[in-house]
This record gives structure tokens, sequence and C-alpha cells, in this order.
């Protein structure tokens, strides 16, 4: 689903006011509040041509989710202003209501583990860069091993999971 500015505001005072709300709401919510997939609309930020973005978002359309998307004039912005260090950085942005975030190509099913039950003073997840063969990024047989990273609230990230082939994924 695409957004096409449904309030009738300017453009970029709608997409401040989106990120504003999912902002407000993730600083309130607890810590380790369990989200189930039946609820999830992500918010996904991404630069009007990319492709690969596209590919993500239908994988996760594909599992349950439903997307909404943004074009901001300035991507990395948003990024910064959600709280995403420049090394944590991919492609795409996706936000949840309840401000979790996730950044870059993960597969579904590691959303989904983190939103049954949400690390505490987690952020999100993301991979970096764009790994050949995840969601979104296939090209062949080709593959690439990645790691998922645990975003933590103090900006700080670790290992959540080990994507070393196709079938991990």
């Amino acid at each position: 689903m695409n957004s096409d500015n449904p309030t009738g505001k300017p453009r970029g005072i709608f997409r401040i006011c989106a990120m504003a709300a999912a902002v407000t709401v993730w600083l309130h919510m607890p810590s380790a509040a369990a989200q189930s997939i039946d609820d999830i609309t992500l918010n996904v930020y991404k630069e009007i041509t990319c492709a690969c973005c596209v590919g993500w978002i239908e994988h996760m359309d594909e599992h349950g989710y439903e997307s909404t998307i943004f074009h901001p004039a300035n991507i990395n912005r948003v990024k910064l202003d959600l709280g995403l260090r420049p090394q944590y950085h991919s492609c795409h942005t996706a936000v949840t209501a309840s401000g979790y975030i996730f950044e870059g190509h993960i597969p579904e099913k590691y959303i989904d583990m983190f939103l049954a039950d949400p690390p505490e003073n987690a952020i999100g997840l993301a991979v970096p860069g764009m790994p050949i063969g995840g969601p979104g990024m296939e090209i062949g047989d080709r593959f690439t091993p990645y790691q998922i990273l645990l975003l933590h609230k103090d900006g700080s990230a670790r290992v959540y999971a080990e994507i070393n082939s196709k079938a991990d994924q």
C-alpha cells in the first residue's frame, strides 16, 4: 500500500507528524510489550527508486504484515531522528506503531521473534548494508552471510542472529 498524503497536509508536515507520533508511542511503551502480527502495520521509509526495498516489503506482506510506504526527502535524517546510528543504516527503515525499528533486509521470521518477546531496552533490529541473498536482495543463487543486530536504547548493539545460509532466513 502506498501513502498518497491522506491528510491533505503538505507532505513534509505529514511525515514529521507520523515520525513524531511513532517516537512518542515508543518512548511511552512498556519495554517488553509483545505484539501480535495481526496488529502490525509497518511504516516503511525508503527512496522512491529503490527496488530492493520493494522486494523486502513484498516479503513482509507475503507473511501477513501490512506496509505503508513513505518517500522522505532526506531518508538519512529520518534514520537519525529515530535514533539509528549511521553504522546500522541500510536502504530502508520500517517502524511499527509501538515504535520498534527494523532497519534493512531483516527476514520476517526474526521480526516475528523480536515482536513476540521484545528484549528489555531494545529499540529494534538492523541488518546494516545490503547483503546479497537477503529478502529483497536475491540475485540468483548468490548468498552472503550476515548478522542481524539487536539495537539498544543507549545506541549500542549486539548480534541477535547469524544468517549463514538461505535456509537460516
